[in-house]
């Protein structure tokens, strides 16, 4: 099911190059979350098990160590040869299947465990298809679902990327949608999270930071010094380098009164990834106005949930007024037929050097996106003074 050690998302390997550098000794958990509520057959674990012990047979090849040097000159010489001799190790992972509950749970230093999230999601996705063998459109249906895709978004004038490893149908299926993309996206698509995808069409890999960079940050130094420690360490370590900042850990609202007038300048842009799609757009602009910066000088990246209809009413909303770009994830690779599964696995505790396991936590825009148990979310909110979503609401909060 998986390829290759690069069959995984772009920003995981940022961010492990960063942390093998800045926190070697810092230990974290996560957690599997099944948001859809989705049963999972009898046996599921036992696949899953098997499939968890191929991955330590995966290891970074010669073409794959010349593409990473080549394409990626900003990842130091010393982290590609820490690459090289990377080796998943399956006892970093237990897994568990009750009544058709999944539990998924990962535990270990955070340079290592980290590479985990984005594969196990992918084989997770694409073993329930085959378990439940439920009906899909026909290869020929899906290959012109895509190509009508690529094209519509031609016609928009927009950047696409595609985001969809982790919730895909299969890699067979993403192996034939970044394809197309690649085929008949000639003026929109510009590239894939996906590092062996985008190896393999000869694409640029594309992706910064995830949630867990700056939960993990929240952990050691505190929710109020979380957003701007995040963002000073990526810069220190990238150097302008990958210079889009995840804005919706702590809600968008903390994240702009952190993200100063030296953030603003120094960073190309800011990713969308919950909450009102055109609010944030509006917010983002208002904010570089306010420190006389053309809006037009940076961009958004919309990663929210994205389809075609989606993507033309902020395209609309957006022009010229702030650069865009989408990465369009489920939509694209798993487009088939069948109801995507709702999975994620997000980091829950985090130990950094020298102090105490700490519960992690994630104030989106939106409320069905929180991750955190209810006393360290709700101490995160009174510590951020965070009071913009309805308190009653907090019963739909994740459960980690």
């Amino acid at each position: 099911m998986l390829a290759s050690i690069l069959d995984n998302d772009f920003y995981k390997f940022t961010m492990q190059n960063a942390i093998v550098k800045l926190f070697p000794r810092a230990k974290v958990r996560y957690n599997f979350i099944n948001r859809g509520k989705n049963r999972f057959p009898d046996g599921f674990d036992k696949y899953l098990q098997e499939n968890i012990n191929k991955l330590t047979e995966l290891k970074l090849t010669s073409s794959e160590l010349f593409f990473l040097k080549e394409k990626c000159s900003y990842l130091d010489p010393t982290y590609i040869d820490f690459l090289q001799g990377y080796r998943f190790d399956s006892n970093e992972v237990k897994i568990a299947l009750k009544d058709g509950t999944l539990e998924v749970t990962i535990a270990g230093y955070w340079y290592r465990t980290i590479l985990w999230e984005v594969p196990l999601l992918a084989i997770i996705s694409e073993l329930f298809f085959r378990l439940t063998g439920r009906k899909t459109y026909s290869q020929k249906d899906i290959l012109l679902i895509a190509q009508k895709k690529a094209l519509k978004y031609n016609q928009l004038g927009v950047k696409i990327a595609e985001f969809g490893t982790r919730r895909r149908y299969s890699y067979k299926n993403q192996d034939i949608v970044v394809n197309v993309l690649s085929q008949y996206g000639s003026s929109s698509f510009i590239g894939t999270s996906n590092v062996h995808f985008a190896m393999k069409y000869s694409l640029i890999p594309i992706g910064t930071h995830a949630h867990e960079w700056f939960m993990f940050h929240g952990a050691k130094y505190g929710y109020k010094m979380a957003n701007r420690l995040a963002m000073e360490h990526w810069v220190d370590i990238y150097r302008g380098n990958l210079g889009i900042a995840l804005s919706d850990t702590y809600t968008s609202k903390i994240f702009f009164k952190d993200f100063d007038i030296k953030f603003a300048k120094l960073f190309d842009g800011v990713r969308h990834d919950s909450g009102d799609p055109i609010e944030f757009a509006n917010r983002t602009i208002a904010h570089y106005k306010k420190f006389n910066i053309n809006p037009n000088s940076k961009t958004i990246i919309f990663s929210d949930g994205l389809n075609p209809d989606k993507v033309e009413e902020i395209a609309d909303f957006c022009r010229n007024k702030i650069n865009i770009s989408f990465g369009i994830g489920t939509d694209f690779t798993n487009d088939v037929g069948v109801e995507p599964l709702n999975i994620v696995i997000k980091m829950v505790e985090a130990k950094p050097e020298c102090h105490e396991w700490t519960p992690t936590v994630k104030l989106s825009d939106t409320v069905e996106k929180y991750i955190g148990g209810r006393r360290p979310i709700q101490l995160c909110k009174d510590i951020l003074n965070i009071r913009s979503l309805e308190d009653n609401q907090s019963k739909e909060v994740t459960k980690c």
